[in-house]
């Protein structure tokens, strides 16, 4: 009989100062449980295809995070941390383990800058498309999918009532403009 055992999705990387970028490459992500710990453990598995094959990546991070300001996405095609640096420096890697790093983390160069580019246009500059990041704490290992925000203008996530409070006051905007033009 064989014995049920996990797989690793690709991980990439990228970071600022005050930042690191971690993709969880997994298209159609079930059953996404994480979670992230001050001092750098990151925790992640899901299901994927229609065996439900267990994906899992488990990292220690090279130096501690803030659990409390770091955020994620679950898209369908992949899993996005935008993940708190606890200290604003540059890490030499992603991870406490020297050597050979695992086969299926990978620099994301779509997303990297160089240190001493950083100043020239940071992560104001970056395009996150359309996620949606979750402001939950991720030190939770509960399921992903209870509370999601959107990013706003400055890079920053915000809750799901900030996002509601927006859009009632939008709403409110174009329906006054709507009545000054009759």
């Amino acid at each position: 009989m064989f014995q049920s055992c996990s797989r690793h999705p690709t991980v990439k990387w990228a970071q600022r100062s005050d930042w690191v970028y971690i993709t969880v490459e997994l298209p159609d992500a079930e059953d996404v449980k994480l979670k992230l710990e001050p001092e750098g453990k990151l925790f992640f598995s899901a299901t994927s295809g229609a065996s439900k094959t267990l994906y899992e990546v488990d990292l220690d991070l090279l130096d501690s995070v803030d659990v409390n300001e770091s955020k994620v996405n679950v898209s369908s095609r992949s899993v996005f941390y935008l993940v708190k640096k606890a200290e604003s420096k540059w890490w030499n890697r992603l991870t406490k383990q020297e050597g050979k790093h695992p086969l299926y983390l990978k620099v994301d160069w779509d997303k990297w800058v160089d240190e001493d580019d950083e100043d020239k246009g940071g992560e104001g500059d970056m395009d996150f498309g359309d996620f949606d990041f979750n402001g939950l704490n991720m030190g939770d290992t509960d399921e992903i999918g209870d509370e999601v925000a959107e990013e706003d203008s400055d890079g920053e996530g915000e809750t799901v009532a900030e996002t509601k409070e927006k859009k009632i006051e939008g709403e409110k905007d174009a329906e006054a403009a709507n009545v000054k033009k009759e």
